[in-house]
């Protein structure tokens, strides 16, 4: 026996819209934004835009998890996960 409940996904499971979540790595790219000019609010452009680049990474990881939460994680099957196979405790 393989030790695994049956209907039991184990793996990456992959999305198209994990992708999004790319879009705040962008921020890593410092020479991007490494600039004085503009100013914003008197704050360089170097702070102003990281602190924008917040409101951009939580608006991707929202918009992943409101396109991707009612998605099956395999499809054409039904899921055959009972409340008890979800626990993460191994009680058997």
């Amino acid at each position: 026996m393989s030790g695994k409940a049956p209907g039991k996904v184990t793996g990456l499971q992959f999305s198209p819209w994990n992708l999004v979540l790319l879009i705040p790595l962008l921020m890593l790219v410092t020479p991007w934004f490494n600039f004085d000019k503009p100013r914003f609010l008197g704050l360089p452009f170097f702070y102003w835009f990281q602190f924008v680049f917040v409101f951009v990474g939580v608006a991707s990881v929202a918009l992943v998890y409101v396109m991707t939460k009612d998605a099956p994680v395999v499809k054409g099957k039904p899921d055959r996960l009972a409340m008890e196979e979800l626990d993460e405790g191994n009680e058997r």
